[in-house]
Order: C-alpha cells, then sequence, then structure tokens
C-alpha cells in the first residue's frame, strides 16, 4: 500500500547545484521505478544550522513529497545515508488535507543521521569531572 511522504534533505552547503539536481533527480528516478508517484519538490535554499556538523555551520535544504511503499522509503534511506554531499535526512508521513481538530501532525517515520557533533560532549565532560 502506498503511503504519502515527505524527506527533509539537509545537503553540504558546498555541493554545486548541478550536483543538488542530480542527487535530486535519482531519487525521483528510484520512487517512480518503484511504482511510487512524485508529489513535488520545494528547495529552501541555504539555512543556518543549529550547530555544527562536520565543521559546517550551513546547509542547504530540500523538501521532497512522493507516494510510495514503505519498502521504497527504506531503500531510500539507505542510499541517502551513503550519498556524498547529504548531511542529514528525515522522513515523515504526510497527512492528507492538513492537521484539522484532533488529527496528529506528520509522523517520523526515522530519523537519520550519524552522531551529531556533540552526541559525546556531555559524556566527555562529566569524564573529566571525575578526574
Amino acid at each position: 500500500m502506498h503511503h504519502d511522504y515527505e524527506i527533509l534533505l539537509m545537503l553540504d552547503p558546498e555541493l554545486p547545484e548541478e550536483r543538488q539536481d542530480e542527487i535530486i533527480a535519482r531519487i525521483r528516478e528510484l520512487i517512480e521505478n518503484a511504482g511510487g508517484t512524485w508529489v513535488g519538490h520545494d528547495p529552501w535554499g541555504r539555512r543556518k544550522l543549529a550547530y555544527e556538523i562536520d565543521k559546517k555551520t550551513d546547509g542547504i535544504y530540500h523538501l521532497l513529497q512522493f507516494d510510495a511503499e514503505p519498502e521504497t522509503l527504506d531503500e531510500l534511506s539507505r542510499i541517502l545515508k551513503i550519498t556524498d554531499g547529504v548531511m542529514r535526512h528525515l522522513a515523515t508521513r504526510r497527512i492528507k488535507g492538513g492537521h484539522g481538530p484532533g488529527r496528529p501532525g506528520p509522523e517520523p517515520v526515522e530519523t537519520v543521521s550519524r552522531e551529531p557533533e556533540y552526541a559525546g560532549a556531555n559524556i566527555r565532560s562529566q569524564e573529566e569531572e571525575e578526574e
């Protein structure tokens, strides 16, 4: 059964535009080849990050909307994890017709990321305090 999904992609700010287009075209191709439907692409552009990732302070955001099988989303996530230039991605279910009363917001499907830079910071500082 097809579900409505969106993926928020965060790309490396140094990626040339052609490479960004290539990544998005590849995602679209994968969705359509698997029998899914491409709904739309909303380029949000460059945004400041809340914290540095891989020494970068900005990311380029793209919101991709599509209908696909859950297996297609799994395959997309697997590919995005190993694609150079993709810093983060977040997949969520799209709720048709917006958020009316009693309707939940988008339900996160899976947050995929490499270990955040700050993840080990608290552990390290606790160890230092104990010495």
